[in-house]
């Protein structure tokens, strides 16, 4: 019978708190599935990162009075523990904030462009004067004017 060769991620956590139970069960039951593959011989890599970008990551690091970089590696490193401890064996887990991730992203902006893919068009968005910053959904409090929803 022909090897099969698949790529297998779970869901991935954010940087800005620890591993929970909820988390666990995923990516415990991925690592079974992937265990099993190999012990039939096919080809299974086992991937994931943390999550290194959004909101959740600059207000955790806001909150703690460091930077989300510092945030970042702090979490990076109870995650792997964490999974390690569980026995949970990833072939490569890291951060998407990496070198590698950074370089990759890039690659496939600059295809898409090249091919046209990639639409310009100007946005409304809320900016903080105080802050210097856009933004983000869950820091504007109030009323939607356009569909009415209250704080989301």
């Amino acid at each position: 019978m022909a090897k099969k060769t698949s790529i297998v991620t779970c869901a991935l956590p954010y940087a800005n708190g620890h591993i929970h139970l909820g988390h666990m069960v995923e990516h415990i039951q991925a690592d079974i599935w992937v265990r099993f593959q190999k012990m039939l011989g096919n080809n299974c890599y086992f991937i994931c990162a943390d999550d290194t970008h959004g909101t959740p990551i600059m207000l955790k690091a806001e909150q703690l009075g460091i930077t989300p970089d510092e945030l970042v590696n702090q979490f990076y490193q109870a995650h792997t523990a964490d999974f390690a401890g569980f026995g949970i064996h990833y072939d490569h887990f890291y951060t998407t904030n990496s070198e590698e991730n950074k370089q990759c992203a890039y690659d496939i902006y600059n295809k898409l462009k090249a091919n046209n893919k990639i639409a310009v068009k100007n946005i409304s968005q809320l900016f903080d004067e105080e802050k210097q910053m856009f933004l983000p959904d869950r820091f504007v409090k109030g009323t939607c004017p356009k569909c009415k929803a209250e704080d989301q």
